[in-house]
């Protein structure tokens, strides 16, 4: 695939790893305006580092756009010109919606959202992915990219916002789970470095498991559990508490957030 990256910053640098790695690529072009930064990409074979976007559009068939959404109807302004009909334009910006994109470049083109996680510089993002009418033609290019940088899924545009909790935020959320069972562990008795060992460890493997056996939670934790076992008492007293009520509530405050952003910005 000929591919290029139109701002790469953090998480262009992470799908640029994760594309060179899996050696996903017939050509790579980077763009940045401080091409100096990412220039040691360029000894990488096939991998071309530049500042100018027109030149990575004219020799790339698939754009993936990481800039800032405050730059990109500037650059989608410089390059409209030199799209073509083999042209698939993959738009990672958050907030940027697909309407946007085509009151600048036409309808006529194929348009991508996607909507990776930070997990995606190792390879294990949960990325969404939306499309125009045309774009569903050429959905699974996108698809294809993004399942070697870890896992996606098709959804209708009107759920980015909902996924954007889910999977962007949800990150986050992992992590203050995470964080919380660290320092249970330290007050049953483990050093700082065993307790997030333990923590995280654990939960990788509690996700691996419903992964590979497509179980519901509940059948893992109907596993665990025994009768007036310690399982059982701590899930019940966490209950009591309101863990999955909390969580349920924090991801729904995040949604309403994201809603009000969107209508400041109208």
């Amino acid at each position: 695939m000929k591919i290029a990256i139109i701002g790469t910053g953090n998480l262009g640098l992470s799908i640029a790893k994760g594309l060179i790695t899996n050696n996903a690529i017939t050509s790579l072009f980077m763009t940045r305006r401080n091409p100096e930064a990412i220039a040691s990409y360029a000894e990488y074979k096939n991998v071309y580092v530049t500042s100018d976007n027109v030149e990575a559009v004219q020799k790339s068939d698939i754009l993936i756009f990481a800039v800032q959404p405050a730059q990109l109807s500037a650059i989608l302004n410089d390059i409209k010109d030199h799209l073509t009909d083999k042209h698939v334009l993959i738009s990672t910006i958050t907030g940027y919606q697909i309407s946007q994109i085509e009151a600048i470049v036409g309808t006529d083109q194929y348009i991508v959202r996607a909507m990776p996680n930070t997990a995606i510089a190792v390879g294990a993002s949960m990325t969404c992915l939306a499309s125009n009418e045309k774009g569903m033609k050429r959905i699974k290019i996108a698809e294809a990219i993004f399942n070697r940088l870890g896992n996606s899924l098709i959804i209708p545009e009107t759920q980015m916002q909902a996924a954007t909790v889910v999977c962007a935020s949800g990150i986050a959320f992992w992590m203050r789970l995470i964080r919380a069972t660290t320092q249970a562990a330290i007050q049953l008795g483990f050093d700082a470095k065993e307790a997030q060992e333990l923590a995280m460890h654990t939960c990788n493997g509690a996700s691996k498991l419903l992964i590979d056996s497509g179980n519901h939670p509940e059948e893992e934790i109907d596993r665990v559990t025994t009768p007036k076992g310690c399982t059982i008492e701590g899930l019940n007293e966490m209950e009591h508490k309101g863990l999955s009520s909390s969580l349920i509530q924090g991801m729904v405050a995040s949604f309403n957030k994201i809603n009000i952003i969107k209508s400041d910005q109208k």
